[in-house]
């Protein structure tokens, strides 16, 4: 069989091309993706291949690299000894953007009916967000900031409701990312950049600052104007993860206001059903379980499909900003 794939030959460089895949292995499925979502700022990072030495970043992509980590898709095939999965079944899993993928059974897990493929390819980062609402443990009342409302950052302003924060404040200086978040949940919203919301925040909250600042955007500059928004004893937590961490700086009022200051990754959140709560098949179920309920949405924030034989266009697009708000997603139905 052949199968496409997209890979980043080098830095800028984006390639669609095929390769043959062998049938699964023992313990092995091989399954058929329907829809790929793009994690812009993790990809966008990856593409543009500007690291500090000695970062996770430089440690994990090595050109010619194959992005991509939210896939839904069906299992065409099964290898000896595999029981829990058969042909036909519906499955999410974290593979690349790529149309045949060979994975260890254990890596595929099984979609409910209820649970639709847009739905489904969110899962990663759901697990994501996850990790950042577990680090700010937020309490019920307290008022939260989410800086940059690309994917991650929407399923962050619906953790923050679902946690009970009385007021969430989303900025960012694109008005449909703004939409977006209000749909949400979002209690108030902001059209500007991080450097200019302290007054506006101020306004909102009575002079007092939020509880909780989320920083998603990735932005080495923007930790130092997220600290701005903090009350005194306030938490900023760190979720996107800059490529280049060295030219970070913390700025005013970390020390004087007794802020703190967390990091949070997706690698908090444990592979052992054993581990507690927060392990990706609790978390993934609870997610399930908020779709049904009403209280998530995340299909609706699915702003565009597009085939994978344009992602070279499709990436311009994301980091020209020329590109829809809410995700985008390779559907490997539309390839001939």
């Amino acid at each position: 069989m052949r199968s496409w794939f997209v890979e980043f030959v080098k830095p800028g460089e984006v390639r669609v091309a095929n390769e043959d895949v062998a049938p699964p292995g023992a313990g092995e499925v091989l399954c058929r993706s329907t829809l790929s979502l793009i994690s812009p700022g993790t990809e966008l990072s990856c593409l543009r291949g500007d690291f500090d030495p000695g970062s996770n970043w430089e440690e994990w992509v090595r050109y010619p690299f194959r992005p991509g980590y939210s896939m839904a898709g069906v299992v065409e095939a099964v290898g000896a000894g595999v029981t829990n999965l058969r042909p036909g079944d519906r499955v999410q899993s974290y593979a690349p953007h790529q149309e045949l993928v060979t994975l260890n059974a254990g890596e595929a897990r099984l979609l409910p009916d209820d649970v639709s493929d847009e739905e489904a390819v969110w899962v990663p980062l759901v697990v994501t967000a996850a990790a950042g609402a577990a680090r700010a443990a937020i309490t019920m009342g307290e008022t939260v900031a989410v800086l940059g409302l690309g994917p991650v950052g929407q399923l962050v302003v619906q953790y923050a409701v679902a946690h009970g924060a009385s007021r969430v404040v989303a900025i960012d200086t694109d008005a449909r990312r703004l939409d977006l978040a209000r749909e949400s949940g979002a209690t108030d919203v902001l059209a500007m950049p991080a450097a200019d919301a302290r007054s506006a925040v101020a306004d909102l909250t009575g002079g007092r600052l939020v509880d909780v600042v989320f920083d998603v955007t990735g932005s080495p500059a923007v930790l130092s104007q997220a600290v701005r928004l903090a009350r005194r004893l306030g938490r900023v937590v760190l979720l996107g993860d800059t490529p280049t961490p060295s030219r970070q700086m913390l700025g005013p009022g970390v020390v004087s206001d007794s802020l703190t200051i967390l990091g949070a990754h997706a690698d908090i959140v444990s592979d052992d059903p054993s581990a507690g709560p927060l392990n990706r098949d609790a978390v993934t179920e609870l997610y399930f379980r908020r779709l049904a309920s009403g209280a998530f949405r995340t299909a609706g924030m699915i702003a565009g499909r597009v085939s994978p034989l344009r992602a070279a266009q499709a990436y311009e697009q994301l980091r020209d900003g020329d590109a829809p708000a809410g995700a985008i997603c390779f559907d490997w139905s539309a390839l001939p």
